[in-house]
């Protein structure tokens, strides 16, 4: 007997079409230890004033980062974002424009892209960006794989430990199927020692990947870094922080062959974690090996200036296993307002962001290291991240904090068990000293 008792009109209708006397019919080539002999336990339909009133009480649930205090990082950060992103984005033909199939009607989407890539390029002082990823992780993993397929047959990965635990694990599952040998390099002190990665070069290391600030906000000693990667044939990735270009020197001027970030930082909220931009610039001679649209300057047939896509090296244009990547849709919306953030910010803008995040940062190490039980877990130097030592549970004391107004910071112990009495703090441009003070306070208060 069928378990759906009061069959729906238009579900008889449908089984008499196709000849099918019962559901139970229906379903019969399933066994029927895999069927469910049962009605699905949901509630009864809503009325829309009812579906609305719950999908409220839901959402509100949630707690954004404007509710409170935001001390978070680790990848997503609350910086200010100008209104002139939003006015610009949020015009009806880019906020609603998708990825064109004969992309050279579409001259203002691609101009925006080309401006885009444009800034990133002087950003980042590299030769070529493209337009562009997904987010930061698949970003570091996009830059790994090309890294593989530049590298004349060498399968093994040299990453620091001090990258993101989460581009981490992209990498890993992004490789996995793959005859490739990632090795991560202990970072006990917060920051890679060029001496490890020394140790750990081989003929067969294809690429050594740093994020410069790294995950606990602390600088690497790229340059070194990377002329131990060069000197045994590697290439040189970087994960950066875009907001740090400002002050720091540029991929381009400490030898990275490619370039990548997460774009957040650029002109999107937080947005409880995505949809983010994942950046990408590398130098001249690995662009064919580039994946994602990459968008070109030319003339038209009367000498105009136009826009194109080129070196289409996709799955959707060529044969897939010749495909440099299997990128379909990019993030254009983000990458737009990326591009509309740094020309409304320029050089000297993004160089005073840069300096109040570092300025602040250090102001708020500082008070937080007067408060007895509390150290700083790595020495250093560190832009506008910092890693905290605790001598009570994290968790808790940030479930305390948050009750009092204040997203303090990320507990550590959730990617690295030997750090779980450590947070880690972000300060940007928009904390002002009565806020971190107001942190300090709280933090005193609950220890």
């Amino acid at each position: 007997m069928s378990y759906l008792l009061n069959t729906p009109p238009e579900v008889a209708e449908m089984l008499a079409r196709i000849g099918v006397s019962s559901l139970d019919e229906l379903f019969s080539t399933l066994p029927a230890e895999l069927r469910l002999q049962r009605s699905l336990e949901i509630p009864p339909a809503l009325t829309e004033i009812e579906l609305t009133r719950h999908l409220s009480a839901l959402a509100a649930a949630n707690q954004a980062a404007g509710d409170g205090v935001c001390f978070l990082g680790g990848g997503s950060y609350d910086h200010f974002i100008p209104a002139v992103v939003d006015a610009v984005a949020s015009r009806g033909e880019f906020y609603s424009a998708y990825t064109p199939y004969q992309a050279e009607a579409s001259q203002g989407s691609l101009q925006a892209f080309f401006e885009y890539q444009t800034l990133i390029c002087q950003l980042t002082e590299m030769d070529v960006a493209n337009a562009s990823l997904y987010e930061g992780g698949s970003a570091v993993a996009e830059a790994v794989l090309m890294a593989l397929n530049s590298s004349d047959g060498r399968r093994e990965v040299l990453v620091a430990e001090s990258m993101h635990p989460e581009y981490r694990q992209v990498l890993a599952t992004s490789l996995a199927n793959l005859d490739v040998r990632i090795v991560t390099l202990p970072t006990p002190d917060g920051t890679l020692n060029p001496d490890e990665l020394r140790k750990a070069l081989t003929d067969q290391t294809a690429a050594v990947v740093v994020q410069h600030p790294n995950f606990f906000g602390h600088l690497e000693d790229v340059q070194t870094l990377f002329s131990l990667a060069h000197a045994k044939g590697a290439l040189a990735i970087v994960s950066f922080d875009p907001i740090s270009l400002g002050l720091l020197k540029r991929p381009g001027q400490y030898g990275a062959d490619i370039a990548v970030a997460e774009g957040q930082c650029l002109g999107t909220p937080m947005g409880y974690g995505g949809p983010y931009l994942g950046i990408m610039a590398c130098r001249q001679e690995f662009v064919r090996k580039m994946p994602g649209r990459l968008v070109g300057e030319t003339t038209d047939r009367n000498g105009k200036r136009c826009w194109v896509l080129t070196l289409q090296t996709r799955e959707q244009h060529i044969r897939r296993e010749k495909a440099t990547s299997n990128i379909c849709t990019n993030q254009g919306l983000f990458a737009l307002r990326a591009a509309v953030y740094l020309a409304a910010l320029g050089p000297k803008g993004l160089r005073e962001t840069a300096e109040l995040c570092l300025q602040k940062a250090h102001y708020a190490a500082e008070q937080l290291g007067k408060l007895p039980g509390v150290s700083m877990k790595f020495k250093g130097s560190f832009f506008k991240e910092f890693t905290i030592k605790l001598p009570v549970d994290v968790p808790s004391l940030l479930t305390k904090l948050r009750q009092s107004g204040y997203h303090a910071g990320l507990s550590l112990g959730r990617w690295y068990p030997n750090l779980s009495d450590c947070m880690s703090v972000a300060v940007t441009e928009k904390r002002t000293k009565e806020e971190i003070d107001g942190l300090v306070a709280a933090l005193g208060n609950v220890l």
